[in-house]
């Protein structure tokens, strides 16, 4: 029975997205083109006249992978944040929601698996994409929607858990600033981990996204050793678990009188 209500709700949000999908069009398959053709080739052809390749990649080969974890992890939050306390606060979906059988649970469990639905689907097409410009190098790359998928479920789930208690979305403009526009930054994104001072790097390997980075890239070059990979894939699993544990607590305290 649970599955079955958490099945509703996920396919209340699939309902809605299928007479809004035109809009999302350019975002899913155009900027994934966009985006490497002027970081990549652009950028690219500056970076590789000056100072060669990029641990052994092209520039263009070295960026694509990472764009795909950006990407996912922005659709996790753009998702996550004013759609959700639009929904518990302005449209009062989730009360209506919470009125039928749907328990609070259910209804998170919806809203983060169709999220997580939309980052999978949406690194289907940054994975094409990165094939067509030749940065695939091994099988693994075919794990690279499964991984666009974890790394927005990662940021979804706490996301949606803090959405659901808050009260005005004046602190999301906080947090995109301070925390979503440095980690886009300073993730190891644009350039390797070595250019950064050895102070830095272990810093840097705090930022969640680096994890989402370092698996791209491993899964698209077929590089990288199973106790990094084991490392990355459980720091986004852990904040998956918390963000969920933490979201069954705020749906409940906002949807429950």
């Amino acid at each position: 029975m649970g599955w079955s209500r958490w099945r509703r709700s996920w396919w209340y949000h699939a309902a809605f997205y299928a007479q809004t999908w035109r809009g999302s069009v350019a975002s899913s398959v155009l900027f994934p083109f966009l985006y490497l053709a002027a970081m990549g080739v652009g950028v690219g052809h500056l970076v590789s006249a000056h100072y060669g390749l990029v641990q052994g990649q092209t520039y263009l080969h070295f960026i694509a992978p990472s764009l795909l974890a950006t990407t996912a992890m922005t659709l996790g939050e753009t998702e996550s944040m004013w759609p959700v306390l639009a929904s518990v606060k302005w449209l009062k979906t989730y009360h209506a929601a919470a009125a039928t059988p749907l328990e609070p649970q259910d209804i998170l469990w919806g809203k983060v698996l169709w999220v997580t639905t939309r980052g999978l689907i949406t690194s289907v097409f940054y994975t094409i994409t990165i094939g067509l410009f030749g940065a695939i190098q091994s099988w693994w790359a075919l794990t690279l929607p499964l991984i666009g998928g974890l790394i927005t479920l990662a940021f979804s789930a706490p996301l949606v858990a803090y959405a659901a208690r808050a009260e005005s979305d004046a602190s999301f403009a906080v947090i995109y600033r301070f925390a979503f526009i440095p980690m886009f930054l300073f993730s190891a994104t644009f350039y390797p981990i070595s250019s950064y001072p050895g102070y830095l790097r272990p810093l840097v390997q705090f930022v969640p996204l680096y994890h989402g980075v370092a698996l791209t890239r491993s899964a698209a070059f077929g590089s990288g050793t199973w106790d990094a990979t084991l490392v990355h894939v459980t720091v986004l699993v852990a904040m998956a678990v918390v963000g969920l544990s933490w979201g069954r607590r705020t749906m409940h305290n906002r949807l429950v009188d």
